[in-house]
């Protein structure tokens, strides 16, 4: 284990918020729960413990894109597949992900967001690729600390090769996102979004047009003219196809 990826370890085991003991992970719908979180792209995922850093679920797709074995990859095989230059950032994203859950959001709140930032990682190949991050966490201890987490990995190569190395929390169940985060907390680029903008959001995506989600959502064209407004001014996005695309690359749809 190289010495970055032993510095990546260490910001999960020295902080104080990731628990010192197993946690149970309850059932649930979990492919349901994958397509609902996914970018568009090829993917594997699987499940990590942050107690004894313990792999489960790991989808067969990791072969696919890595040249790993998913019935005995270990948690450092994935992580040796980063780009060693994108090592560092990863490090502060991780982080910056915990400070900014636990400082702004609430940790009553930490099972309604992913995480979500990229990477290069080496592919199959051998080449590099862009990966899009998303983490979300499963189970938490009696004192609010992570347990396990389900996490995503999405090749974007498709729609970018370099990187915005920025981090975005993604609200579920109706909680605002943030977006633009940057690692480095001397420099706040935050941009929020209400769970009514990621709602128009969503269906400008899907192709609907103002009169189409001002029925849907039960709200005049006008106002979803101004909710479309307001989304593109807060993502500096010119148009909406520049939208849509940063939408993905970030995790919001």
């Amino acid at each position: 284990m190289g010495d970055e990826i032993i510095k990546l370890h260490s910001v999960w085991e020295q902080t104080q918020q990731t628990s010192k003991k197993d946690t149970f992970l309850p059932q649930f719908k979990f492919e349901e729960l994958i397509n609902s979180i996914i970018s568009t792209g090829p993917f594997y995922y699987y499940i990590v413990d942050f107690y004894d850093m313990s792999l489960s679920n790991v989808s067969q797709s990791i072969g696919d894109i890595h040249k790993l074995d998913p019935d005995s990859v270990s948690f450092n095989d994935i992580l040796n597949t980063i780009h060693p230059d994108d090592i560092d950032f990863v490090i502060k994203a991780e982080k910056a992900s915990f400070d900014f859950i636990y400082d702004t959001i609430g940790k009553d709140k930490i099972l309604n967001y992913k995480t979500s930032y990229s990477f290069r990682s080496r592919r199959k190949s051998g080449e590099y690729a862009m990966l899009n991050h998303q983490a979300l966490i499963l189970t938490i201890d009696e004192l609010g600390r992570f347990g396990k987490s389900l996490n995503i990995h999405t090749c974007i190569d498709h729609l970018t090769k370099s990187n915005t190395n920025q981090l975005s929390l993604i609200g579920l169940n109706g909680l605002s996102s943030y977006m633009n985060i940057e690692v480095n907390k001397s420099i706040n680029t935050t941009v929020e979004f209400s769970k009514r903008e990621l709602d128009v959001l969503k269906l400008i995506a899907e192709g609907n047009t103002n009169n189409e989600i001002a029925t849907q959502l039960f709200i005049s064209p006008l106002t979803v003219k101004k909710h479309r407004t307001n989304i593109l001014n807060k993502s500096s996005c010119k148009n909406t196809s520049q939208l849509i695309r940063e939408s993905i690359l970030k995790g919001l749809i």
